[in-house]
């Protein structure tokens, strides 16, 4: 790359999915290739999409579920760079905390090999992303945090 490489700024969304299942908090990932590395799923803005729309149809897409959005996880920076064609991209992607209301993970789409449940705990670590595993400790958190307010505590 060069000094004087064009940059640009893609933007994305998508969403850390949680469920409880018998008393256990778990997430849902989706892998790609052997061996799989798993990540969570996010895309790019359809024209005229807004970004929780779009992290909506993400989700729905790539992991086979119908979600709705439960709240904001903020957003994650990172640069990476196509040297053929000399770009250097900053990338910005706005992650939302969704709960499953229908579908079925076997209807991912062919983008991921793989859609499945863990335990939230274990997925932090199973990520292949660090700021993606940031991300998800943040729902964590911010689960935890509300499991500690009365129902007449939240607004």
């Amino acid at each position: 790359m060069n000094a004087k490489s064009r940059v640009e700024t893609p933007v994305s969304a998508g969403g850390v999915v949680y469920q409880m299942n018998a008393g256990r908090l778990e997430t849902v990932l989706c892998g790609r290739s052997q061996p799989v590395r798993w990540s969570l799923a996010k895309g790019t803005p359809d024209p005229g999409e807004t970004l929780e729309e779009t992290a909506l149809r993400e989700v729905r897409e790539e992991t086979g579920l119908e979600v709705k959005i439960d709240g904001s996880l903020g957003s994650i920076e990172y640069w990476f760079a196509d040297r053929e064609k000399d770009v250097r991209y900053h990338k910005i992607v706005h992650f939302y905390l969704m709960i499953p209301v229908g579908g079925a993970t076997d209807q991912h789409d062919p983008e991921f090999d793989v859609v499945q449940w863990f335990d939230a705990k274990q997925a932090v670590k199973t990520l292949a992303h660090a700021n993606e595993a940031n991300v998800l400790q943040r729902a964590l958190d911010l689960i935890a945090e509300r499991d500690n307010t009365g129902p007449e505590e939240r607004t």
